[in-house]
């Protein structure tokens, strides 16, 4: 079997998909998997920049340094070079579903569809609030990246 690759997508990459980013990586570390994990935006506005600096500081309270992540955005090639691509809330799912190459295989979804009870809801972009967003950001990435690993479990 072919370790999973997963893609997180939300609209700048600087904040809500680098924590997903971040979170999945250390679910999958701590399982113990084999996975490809990387994240990308829509928008161009924060390519080669790195995190949000309030998503640094989550990301430290849980013992992951993300300052080293760049932004990107997405591209047609993510579409076939991973296998699962979890946009961050439905206007980033629209746009992927917009921009998908004909050829594109991977998995599309929300993130939150990971999370019973949580279907068909978006992860909250922080950036225009307080840190106690990212916060609650970081719950929701957390409680995804842990299905994600909890599913792809052999």
């Amino acid at each position: 079997m072919t370790a999973p690759s997963v893609l997180f997508v939300c609209l700048g990459n600087i904040c809500r998909s680098p924590l997903a980013e971040a979170a999945l990586r250390a679910a999958a570390e701590k399982a113990g998997m084999d996975m490809v994990v990387d994240s990308a935006g829509t928008g161009d506005w924060h390519v080669g920049s790195p995190p949000d600096p309030r998503a640094q500081a989550v990301a430290l309270r849980h013992g992951i340094d993300i300052s080293g992540y760049a932004g990107r955005q997405v591209s047609a090639a993510d579409f076939r070079r991973f296998t699962h691509i979890f946009a961050l809330d439905a206007d980033n799912l629209k746009n992927l579903r917009r921009i998908r190459p004909s050829d594109g295989t991977a998995d599309l979804r929300l993130l939150m569809d990971m999370v019973p009870g949580r279907e068909g809801t978006g992860v909250v972009d922080p950036y225009y609030g307080d840190e106690a967003g990212f916060d609650q950001t970081w719950d929701d990435v957390a409680r995804a990246a842990g299905a994600i690993v909890a599913q792809a479990r052999p």
